[in-house]
C-alpha cells in the first residue's frame, strides 16, 4: 500500500493458499460410488468449488450450477457420507501452490496480523493448515462455521479486524473468487486476487479486484 504498511493481512485458503481439488475429488468420487452416482473428474470439480460443500454435493449429484436433487433424503445422505470421508482424506493429496510460502513469509516480515478466512469448516481448516506446515504463520483463522455468516458476507472479515483494532481501510483481502472480491469491498477492504483459483472458469480480473496477482510471490509489489 503506498500510504503506509496494512494493519493486517486475509487471505482465502482453497483456490488461494491450497489447491484442495484433488483431495475433494478423491473424497467426493468415494461419496458418488457408495450412492451408484456417476464419477466426477477432477475438470468438473474445479468448475463446482467454490460455494461451500452442500453446493458441491448438489453439483455433483445433478451434474448443474444450480441444480437442486429433487430427493432431499438422497442429498443428506450424500452430504453425511461426503463430510466422514472428507475428515479422513483432508492432505491425501493437497498441496501449496507455487510462492505461497515465499509470499507469507513476505506478508510476516510486514509485523501485522495475518488471518485466514475461509468457507471450509474449521474442522477441516485447521488439520489441512498445519498438515501443509502453515498454520503457525498465522494469528486468526475463520472457517465457514466458526461464525453465523461467511463470504460474501463482510462479517468474517470485520471480525478479524476487530480482533486487532486493525482499520478495515487498511486491512488487505487476498482471495480469488468473487466470494473474496465481495467480502472485502463490503468490508470497506483492499483485495488482491490470485489469477489460479477457483472462480467457475471465470477471469477474476474481470470483476475488478485492486490487482491480480499470478503468484503469492509477487505480493511485495501490491503491499
Amino acid at each position: 500500500m503506498n500510504d503506509g504498511a496494512p494493519e493486517m493481512l486475509l487471505f482465502d485458503l482453497d483456490g488461494t493458499l491450497v489447491d484442495s481439488v484433488p483431495d475433494l475429488a478423491w473424497c467426493l468420487n468415494a461419496m458418488l460410488a457408495e450412492l451408484a452416482l456417476p464419477a466426477a473428474s477432477e475438470d468438473d470439480v474445479r468448475m463446482w468449488v467454490g460455494n461451500g460443500a452442500e453446493r458441491l454435493v448438489k453439483r455433483a449429484i445433478t451434474r448443474r450450477m444450480d441444480g437442486e436433487p429433487a430427493d432431499r433424503a438422497l442429498l443428506q445422505r450424500a452430504m453425511a457420507q461426503l463430510m466422514e470421508i472428507y475428515a479422513a482424506n483432508t492432505d491425501r493429496y493437497s498441496q501449496l501452490y507455487p510462492g505461497v510460502i515465499e509470499g507469507l513469509n513476505y506478508a510476516r516480515s510486514l509485523g501485522c496480523p495475518l488471518g485466514v478466512v475461509t468457507n471450509k469448516a474449521e474442522r477441516f481448516t485447521v488439520p489441512l493448515m498445519r498438515s501443509l506446515g502453515i498454520l503457525d504463520h498465522f494469528d486468526i483463522v475463520v472457517g465457514g462455521d466458526t461464525l453465523p455468516t461467511q463470504k460474501p458476507d463482510p462479517g468474517p472479515l470485520l471480525h478479524c479486524a476487530g480482533q486487532y483494532r486493525a482499520a478495515p481501510a487498511r486491512s488487505v483481502m487476498i482471495g480469488d473468487s468473487i466470494n473474496d472480491l465481495q467480502a472485502a469491498r463490503a468490508a470497506g477492504m483492499r483485495i488482491l486476487c490470485v489469477s489460479y483459483g477457483y472462480n467457475h472458469g471465470n477471469d477474476i480480473g474481470a470483476y475488478g479486484p485492486d490487482a491480480v496477482l499470478h503468484t503469492l510471490a509477487e505480493l511485495p509489489a501490491h503491499l
